[in-house]
């Protein structure tokens, strides 16, 4: 693949699915591709839940919480729209463990004061996916629990903890050069909590839980924690993966009852010994083997599926989400977005094949749009992905299940457009959804972070 290809970015044009696959084999990718997406609506048995079909609602964050981490009523919008849309697993959104995780003062906290109003939206999404296809379909509910690391800002600044110093991130996280790395006895006392957590989403209602292992978080960056030394939760493998182990075997011991699993990086898209994985691209093999060898590990331990991701949206954003239009400042991809979602694809499918018997959660579809599920269909009926994840497209689009069930299509006019104004809400500390297909709500939250951003810039 030329250079000149590689960086040529392009917007989405493409009247079908086959001028986008034209588009792919002019770059040099593949992308799959099945015609029949029946796949896509049938059921799949995860350990003793029934998913009722294949498709995956990623966990977004809308940092519309209340100011004790409760959510809030744009929360209960949001994952009630999600359930009255159809989707098989409705993953919930990153919410804190502790109060000092948190990304920011609206992010969701889970703890002994919110876990009633946590069970309060757990049945009501519950109630309304019954309302809108009757008492058979129920949708696996997955809570992401998270501590945000670096990227933590409980009270709207920066109050980074980090697992070691990166020279890519520091500076962009407000890392100082003399800040002290957390301490394997506070990381003992972390993993207390994660299990607290966990019962608490039990006690909630919630089938299952997610520990939190990608884009450069804290249990992220300890996967990737190659230059934290003299420490159990550095260095070696065994020690960089000890913390998620840890508290996937503790929760599954404790608490049999619940799904236990990770939405985790397989690339973070950095040299090491900054990042998990190698290969500049993506695309090698040997980079991925920390990846597979964590799978393997995590099969052993009982999970019934991994969501995988690359990349860190405050760095690489591109990786994880390719897009038309950046956020402000951003630049344009140095790629065409297909190869960015060919990679992704890819990736999901070279682990997919490693461990065939653990369903991976695959991701990259969103900017595919309407032509999103026969890709999605082929990835499944080539045993490259167990089940298949949106997230952008579910905020722009919450009902893309139902209307892909009762017509075998999506509508264009619905889909999201990747021009990354969600994300730019999150980052100028509003409230998030889609400006364009949810104008009423959300137009007015982009115009506010946006004049707070350029009054901070004065």
């Amino acid at each position: 693949m030329s250079d000149r290809v590689m960086s040529k970015h392009e917007r989405f044009n493409f009247a079908n699915v086959g001028e986008l696959l034209d588009r792919a084999g002019e770059l040099g990718v593949e992308l799959p591709c099945s015609h029949d997406i029946g796949v896509l609506l049938e059921p799949l048995r995860l350990g003793r839940f029934r998913v009722p079909n294949r498709l995956v609602i990623h966990p977004m964050e809308g940092c519309d919480a209340e100011a004790n981490g409760a959510p809030g009523d744009l929360t209960f919008r949001r994952y009630e729209r999600f359930a009255r849309g159809g989707a098989g697993l409705i993953w919930f959104e990153a919410t804190a463990v502790t109060p000092d995780g948190r990304s920011g003062p609206r992010q969701l906290h889970l703890c002994d004061g919110t876990v009633s109003a946590f069970e309060q939206l757990a049945d009501q999404v519950r109630r309304a996916a019954a309302e809108a296809f009757g008492v058979g379909h129920r949708p696996l509910l997955v809570l992401q629990l998270t501590h945000s690391g670096r990227y933590a800002r409980p009270d709207g600044a920066p109050r980074p903890v980090i697992a070691q110093h990166n020279p890519f991130l520091d500076d962009r996280s407000s890392v100082l050069p003399d800040q002290p790395v957390v301490t394997d006895a506070e990381l003992d006392r972390l993993k207390d909590v994660f299990l607290k957590a966990a019962g608490l989403a039990a006690a909630a209602g919630f089938d299952g839980v997610d520990v939190n292992a990608c884009h450069g978080y804290l249990v992220s960056e300890l996967l990737a924690a190659h230059t934290r030394t003299a420490s159990a939760y550095g260095g070696s493998f065994e020690n960089r993966a000890r913390f998620l182990l840890d508290v996937i075997r503790r929760i599954k011991q404790e608490l049999p009852q619940l799904l236990v699993t990770t939405r985790m990086n397989a690339w973070d898209g950095l040299s090491v010994p900054y990042g998990l994985g190698a290969g500049l691209d993506g695309g090698d093999e040997n980079g991925l083997s920390e990846a597979v060898a964590l799978l393997r590990e995590l099969h052993a331990l009982g999970c019934s599926m991994v969501n995988v991701s690359i990349g860190n949206p405050y760095h690489n954003p591109h990786l994880g989400r390719p897009h038309d239009s950046p956020i402000a400042g951003g630049g344009l991809p140095p790629e065409h977005p297909l190869v960015g979602v060919a990679r992704l694809l890819g990736i999901a499918g070279r682990l997919q094949h490693a461990v065939p018997t653990l369903p991976i959660v695959g991701t990259g579809y969103s900017w595919l749009r309407q032509f999103f599920p026969p890709i999605a269909a082929g990835a499944i009926r080539a045993g490259s992905a167990g089940l298949i994840g949106v997230g952008r497209l579910a905020f722009a689009y919450p009902d893309f299940v139902k209307d892909l069930a009762e017509g075998g299509r999506l509508n264009p006019d619905k889909v999201c457009i990747a021009c990354s104004g969600c994300s730019q809400i999150m980052r100028d500390g509003g409230r998030s959804g889609c400006i364009v297909r949810d104008r009423d709500v959300y137009v007015a939250e982009h115009r506010a972070g946006r004049r707070r951003a350029r009054q901070r810039n004065r």
